[in-house]
């Protein structure tokens, strides 16, 4: 697709949801705010809107995506909820929580959107905005971050204008988003498995369920079979400077990301904490914009300082350790 669109950008406001579904409707690709991060929306029964976001994105067709939806009735319509999504879904939706289920024999959703697969990606965002969307449109939205495939995931209207101005028809600026990292997914079949921790703890998702989530499924490389479900593949969430983890020390032309007191005698290029009172809650707000940010610094290698790998900790750390594939 030649990059050539004009991308006008909106503020929410009371018509802002219905300009974004008439031009979800005509087969446009729309960027808006969730509570996880901005997605980029195209009509999921649309299968030429969909081929056009995978374009602007430059995201692998193999990699399926996430069909957002209304109402718990709307999900229903397209995935087949057993015991243990009905739980979860009463739970944690509206909110960021994603479910892998098998698809309903009359799905109205793509193949496109699904990879060519039997299951579907299905969750409820909990952000007003995307919700007022959903419900003018009528029809389920994939809505796959707001960035280039493989970089940094967009936390603020001006993260998706650096990647996708001129790709874009439009963006709807809400602010900055309030979870930081994208939704968990969780498989539900014969035993509910964790498919990328997120914005709901592995913790509390064991305690709605009494029972433990079995282990994650080892991340298929570009050139192995189809992921399961978004966000699986080895490298992902991957700015253009090296990332090295678990710093105890860091050089003059690195850039620190810190989190909680930084590091002694540190003498970083440049430096953000993610947290300096060691909240990982504010810590995951933090993290994709101030990786943006330190990207953009010229420096050899971003450091980044441990994070506890507890609560949404892990998801820190998944989306860290993503985007240090194939790094030094």
């Amino acid at each position: 697709m030649p990059l050539t669109l004009t991308t006008r950008t909106i503020l929410t406001s009371e018509n802002a949801p219905r300009e974004a579904a008439r031009c979800l409707t005509e087969g446009g690709l729309v960027a808006f705010p969730t509570e996880t991060v901005y997605g980029l929306g195209a009509d999921a029964t649309n299968a030429q809107a969909i081929a056009r976001l995978y374009q602007a994105k430059g995201r692998p067709a193999f990699n399926p995506l996430i069909s957002h939806v209304a109402t718990l009735a709307d999900a229903r319509r397209i995935a087949v909820f057993n015991e243990d999504a009905l739980k979860l879904a009463k739970a944690f939706w509206p909110g960021p929580l994603t479910l892998v289920l098998h698809k309903t024999t009359d799905c109205i959703v793509s193949d496109l959107a699904t990879a060519g697969m039997d299951t579907i990606a299905v969750r409820i965002p909990a952000h007003p905005v995307t919700h007022e969307i959903l419900h003018a449109l009528g029809r389920p939205v994939v809505a796959p971050s707001a960035n280039i495939s493989g970089h940094v995931s967009p936390t603020s209207a001006a993260h998706v204008c650096e990647d996708l101005s001129g790709r874009i028809d439009l963006i709807v600026d809400g602010g900055p988003v309030s979870v930081g990292v994208e939704s968990t997914i969780v498989g539900c079949f014969d035993r509910p498995v964790l498919l990328r921790p997120g914005g709901v703890p592995r913790e509390d998702i064991e305690r709605v369920l009494g029972v433990k989530l079995a282990p994650r499924p080892a991340a298929p490389e570009a050139s192995g079979p189809h992921p399961l479900a978004p966000g699986m593949l080895a490298s992902h969430y991957a700015p253009h400077t090296p990332v090295r983890l678990d710093a105890d020390s860091v050089a003059p032309d690195e850039a620190l990301l810190a989190f909680g007191p930084p590091l002694p005698d540190a003498r970083p290029a440049h430096m953000l904490n993610l947290s300096p009172c060691g909240d990982l809650i504010e810590a995951a707000a933090n993290l994709f914009g101030y990786l943006r940010a330190l990207d953009g610094k010229h420096v050899r290698a971003i450091a980044v300082m441990p994070i506890p790998d507890h609560g949404i900790g892990e998801a820190i750390n998944d989306r860290l350790q993503r985007a240090a594939v194939g790094r030094d």
